[in-house]
C-alpha cells in the first residue's frame, strides 16, 4: 500500500514547482546583500528531489528580492486541528469542525487556497501519553483508537493531500478520499478537497510537550508548568545525551520521526519549525524558550541529528523563527541562531506590532525583514494574526517581500466565538489572496498567475 503513492507524489510535485523555476530567476553576482544558498545539499547533500525543490523555490524568491527584482509571496495558512476538532469555542462559530476548516475558509472567503498549509503533532488534547487515532503503518508504536488523538492522524492525511491534492486516485493509497469515521466517537471525518491536483507546500511545528510530562497539552508547553521552573539544571540535562531528561526527549522525538517518516515515504517535503519563539525573557513562554543559548544549540542539533542521520528523515526543510523581538517579551534572537550548518530558512512569528499600530518608523514588519537578512537564508513571517495586506497596510509585501507569510489559525477571522474581535477583514483577506504580489494554492499555481 505504501509502495504505490511515492511515485505519484514525486509526479505531482514536479508538477508543482515546474511552473515556478522559470519564473523564479537567480540573481546576478554583484551588488546588494550577499545571495543566500540555492542548493538544499549543501546542508543535506542526500536531501530528497522534491525538498531541494521547494528550497530553491523559497531560495529563489529570497534572492529576487535581495537583487531588487519584482518578487511575491507565498501565503500561509496554520491549522490548528487538535482545536478545530475538539475545541467549540475555538473559531468563529460555536461547535467542533471537521480538520482542516481554516484551511477551507480561505476558499470560502476568496475562492483560492493558499499556497501553504502549517499543521502541528503536538501539543495533545490534554491526555496521556502520545497516541494517534488508529493504526497506521507509521505509527504502529503508539497505542491506537485514543479519544482526542485522532487529529495527529488527520494532521499526516491533510499533509499529504494538500501537496498530492484531495481527493487522490484509487491507487491503493491510505484513504485517497479523505473521508473516514473516527473509531472512537463515530463521527465522520472528512478532509477538505482541493481538486485533486497538486494544491501547496507543506509545513509542520510542534508545540511539543516537556519530555517526560505524563499528559500532553498545551498547558505542558510552557516553562511554568515544566520541571524547568523550579530545577534550574532541567533544560541541561534535557540538552544532554545519556541523560534520563534526554532520554524523555528521544521518546517524544520519535512519535514525530515516525509521522514526518509516513510523510517522507509519501515523498512530501516539510518545513519543520520546531523549538520556535526561543527568545523570550528568562521565565517565559515554552519550556525550550529563554534558556541558556549554549543549552538551546545542543537541543537544536541533538534533534537535528535524530531526525536526519538517525532516522534518515531528508525530506525535511529546517525553519528556526524567533518571536519578534522588541525589548519586552522577545529579546534580541541572535545568540540563538543554531547555524546554518542546521538551519535552512529564517523567520519572525510577529506579534509585537499590528497593520494599525506598526512598531518603529518603518514600513509594517519592515524592523524584522531588516534583521533577519543577515541569516543569509530565506526569509518568512511564520506565524502572524494578521494577513499581509490590507486598507492599513496595502504596501507591506512591495516594502517587505517576505518570501512566505502564514496566518495562525482562527486568527484568519476571529480570536474565538466567546471573545468575536476581527483579527482580519473580508476584505483585507480577499485583498491579500488576490494580490498580484502573492502566491496562492491549488489548480491557480500556473505559469500565467506567475507573470
Amino acid at each position: 500500500m505504501r509502495g504505490r503513492l511515492p511515485l505519484i507524489g514525486a509526479g505531482v510535485s514536479a508538477a508543482l514547482l515546474a511552473p515556478l523555476a522559470w519564473w523564479a530567476a537567480r540573481p546576478e553576482a554583484g551588488s546588494g546583500p550577499r545571495p543566500v544558498p540555492t542548493d538544499l545539499r549543501e546542508r543535506d547533500p542526500h536531501a530528497t528531489p522534491a525538498a531541494r525543490r521547494v528550497y530553491a523555490l523559497l531560495a529563489d524568491l529570497e534572492n529576487r528580492a535581495r537583487r531588487g527584482r519584482p518578487s511575491r509571496t507565498v501565503i500561509g495558512q496554520h491549522v490548528e486541528l487538535h482545536n478545530e476538532r475538539y475545541n467549540p469555542s475555538y473559531g468563529d462559530y460555536r461547535g467542533t469542525k471537521q480538520p482542516g476548516y481554516y484551511y477551507k475558509k480561505v476558499q470560502d472567503i476568496t475562492g483560492r487556497l493558499p499556497g501553504f498549509v502549517e499543521l502541528d503533532l503536538g501539543p495533545g488534547y490534554r491526555r496521556s501519553g502520545w497516541a494517534v487515532g488508529a493504526a497506521r503503518s507509521y505509527n504502529r508504536a503508539w497505542p491506537a483508537c485514543r479519544p482526542y488523538w485522532g487529529y495527529t492522524e488527520d494532521a499526516v492525511d491533510l499533509a499529504v493531500g494538500v501537496w498530492a491534492g484531495l481527493p487522490r486516485a484509487a491507487d491503493g493509497s491510505y484513504r485517497p478520499s479523505g473521508t473516514h469515521t473516527e473509531c472512537v466517537t463515530g463521527t465522520e471525518v472528512s478532509l477538505p478537497h482541493n481538486g485533486g491536483g497538486p494544491a501547496g507546500l507543506v509545513g509542520f511545528s510542534f508545540h511539543q510537550p516537556y519530555p517526560g510530562s505524563p499528559v500532553k497539552g498545551f498547558a505542558q508547553t510552557l516553562h511554568r508548568n515544566s520541571p524547568g521552573a523550579k530545577d534550574s539544571g532541567w533544560f541541561g540535562r534535557v540538552a544532554t545525551e545519556g541523560t534520563t531528561e534526554h532520554q524523555a526527549l528521544l521518546h517524544d522525538l520519535g512519535f514525530l520521526a515516525d509521522h514526518l517518516g509516513y510523510l517522507a515515504d509519501c515523498g512530501v517535503p516539510v518545513l519543520l519549525r520546531p523549538y520556535h519563539e526561543m527568545n523570550a525573557a528568562p521565565g517565559h513562554g515554552f519550556w525550550w524558550a529563554g534558556q541558556d543559548p549554549a543549552a538551546y544549540h545542543r537541543l537544536w542539533r541533538l534533534t537535528y541529528d535524530f531526525l536526519v542521520n538517525r532516522r534518515g528523515l531528508h525530506n525535511l526543510i529546517f525553519v528556526w523563527s524567533p518571536n519578534s523581538w522588541d525589548g519586552g517579551y522577545g529579546r534580541t534572537p541572535g545568540k540563538y541562531y543554531p547555524g546554518g550548518d542546521y538551519v535552512d530558512v529564517v523567520g519572525v512569528d510577529a506579534y509585537s506590532d499590528t497593520p494599525a499600530r506598526p512598531l518603529g518608523k518603518g514600513a509594517w514588519t519592515e524592523v524584522w525583514y531588516r534583521g533577519l537578512e543577515e541569516y543569509d537564508r530565506p526569509r518568512v513571517v511564520a506565524e502572524s494574526f494578521h494577513v499581509p495586506l490590507g486598507a492599513a497596510q496595502p504596501r507591506t509585501l512591495s516594502r517587505t517581500p517576505w518570501v512566505m507569510w502564514t496566518v495562525w489559525g482562527q486568527s484568519l477571522t476571529y480570536d474565538n466565538v466567546s471573545a468575536p474581535r476581527a483579527k482580519n477583514t473580508v476584505a483585507d483577506v480577499r485583498q491579500t489572496y488576490r494580490s498580484p504580489e502573492v502566491i496562492t494554492g491549488g489548480h491557480r499555481i500556473q505559469a500565467t498567475d506567475l507573470k
